[in-house]
């Protein structure tokens, strides 16, 4: 079995295109969870990034931290990935990680010139022990002890979940003390969910996960709903004609019903009712793929049987003409959806999943990290990709301003001012957006005499980066 990186970031931000990472850590171990190595690191704000202030207060960070600590952000990524470079081969975890730790990861690396799909090249392959502690529970309830919240779903923050399961977690919201906390419950899931623990073993791969879903007949998995993990026995239909997506249809729906009938009516059944009988799985965010036994425990299945669950599944799988036209309603639907979404601006930080950088400019990368600060900006002239060259510029006024020729200073310059002091509703955050925050929070906390010191702390700073912009 390959290593595990276990890994967690702490944030300025819970804008994962404008936001960014203040401390990263990470621990490296082998399939029974010894450490084998690890990192640690914590950088300033860049120039121009306005952080949210309810962010700051959560991970403890102050304005003095980020004024005092000797890294910038640039050289932490530098540092973190020539450690994570020699971890390759290895299956990167985090709590939440796939829709947040991983999300500003892609996108720090990508506007840092660096490829960003690094938790699923160089044979690595990723997980997240959020979606596996929630399924591990639905199938082993006393595999893990859980907060219950008031409409009596269990709580899985990990900041609740460590403590009830006699965890140390005494740095909650620090990246490594969250780093720690995560090993432990993943100790204890494959120690009291063993089944649970192998299965997400076997979807950390995007093509191994696809091939499991389309090889079994029929198969349970989980879906998140309303602060509950419910469980599907389904069976694969088709892949998505746009997006490569397996789509499955629930077997507690009668199949004959839907096999016979017009384009039209299948069509307004598919994409008008809910819950949806053909379901989308995304198999490349770790899905965890159970034999179909454990769905048969819970009652939407348990009066239909095995048996009869298997009937269903074959009669799906034997309609090729069902899969032809379920295939055709899903890419009309999304040609429409991508008609739209072609009419949109975005700006380059929002843009990762829109265009794929090229072969060509990706070779480029590593001469503009090896380089000499006074012969980046040359490097930069060589990429094809605008955005790419716009990145390399912004990195250059944030670590090395004198090696930029003093009009594309400028520009920059007057951009992030634009931005970050504008008073429109942006997509990133602004000045103004962060005094009404404090505003708002100072009267959250106003019987907080702590919170409120801190919160006067991050005015002032927000205020020294009013003024810098402000002069130009």
């Amino acid at each position: 079995m390959p290593n595990l990186v276990f890994y967690d970031f702490e944030t300025c931000s819970s804008n994962v295109s404008y936001g960014q990472i203040i401390q990263a850590a990470a621990v490296l171990v082998n399939d029974n969870f010894q450490e084998l190595d690890r990192y640690e690191g914590r950088c300033k704000l860049s120039p121009g990034v306005v952080p949210e202030a309810m962010a700051l207060l959560v991970n403890k960070t102050t304005p003095k931290i980020l004024k005092e600590t000797n890294l910038s952000h640039y050289q932490m990524i530098r540092q973190m990935m020539d450690k994570f470079n020699q971890w390759k081969n290895s299956i990167f975890i985090g709590y939440n990680s796939i829709n947040f730790d991983e999300e500003f990861l892609r996108r720090t690396l990508f506007k840092n010139l660096e490829y960003p799909y690094l938790t699923v090249t160089n044979g690595n392959e990723r997980g997240d022990l959020y979606s596996l502690a929630r399924a591990a529970h639905l199938y082993y309830p006393d595999c893990i002890k859980t907060p219950i919240s008031d409409k009596k779903n269990p709580i899985f923050k990990l900041a609740e979940l460590a403590p009830m399961n006699n965890i140390k977690h005494n740095n909650a919201h620090s990246a490594i003390g969250d780093v720690l906390a995560t090993i432990e419950i993943a100790k204890l899931l494959n120690k009291n969910a063993s089944n649970v623990w192998k299965a997400s073993l076997m979807t950390t791969n995007k093509d191994k996960s696809f091939q499991l879903i389309k090889d079994e007949l029929l198969f349970c998995t989980d879906f998140f709903y309303y602060g509950k993990s419910i469980p599907f026995i389904l069976t694969f239909v088709c892949q998505h004609p746009q997006w490569g997506y397996p789509m499955c249809f629930d077997l507690k729906a009668d199949p004959s019903y839907y096999l016979n009938l017009s384009m039209q009516e299948l069509k307004k059944e598919l994409l008008d009712k809910k819950p949806r009988v053909v379901r989308t799985i995304k198999h490349k965010k770790h899905p965890i793929i159970m034999n179909p036994s454990y769905g048969v425990n819970f009652d939407n299945y348990k009066q239909l049987g095995i048996s009869k669950l298997k009937q269903r599944a074959k009669l799906i799988r034997e309609n090729k003409n069902f899969a032809s036209k379920v295939s055709s309603i899903l890419d009309d639907d999304a040609r429409d959806k991508q008609d739209l979404d072609s009419q949109l601006d975005i700006y380059p930080e929002e843009s990762i999943y829109k265009k794929f950088t090229t072969g060509e400019d990706n070779a480029i990368m590593p001469e503009f990290h090896k380089a000499d600060w006074k012969d980046k900006f040359s490097v930069i002239q060589k990429f094809k990709d605008e955005r790419l060259r716009y990145f390399g510029k912004k990195i250059l006024y944030e670590e090395s301003p004198q090696s930029l020729p003093k009009g594309e200073y400028n520009e920059i310059h007057k951009e992030i001012a634009s931005r970050i002091l504008s008073s429109n509703k942006e997509n990133w955050n602004t000045i103004p957006r962060t005094y009404s925050e404090i505003d708002t929070l100072r009267n959250k906390f106003r019987d907080d005499k702590d919170k409120l010191k801190a919160l006067e702390e991050i005015n002032s700073y927000i205020e020294e980066m009013e003024k810098m912009y402000q002069k130009n």
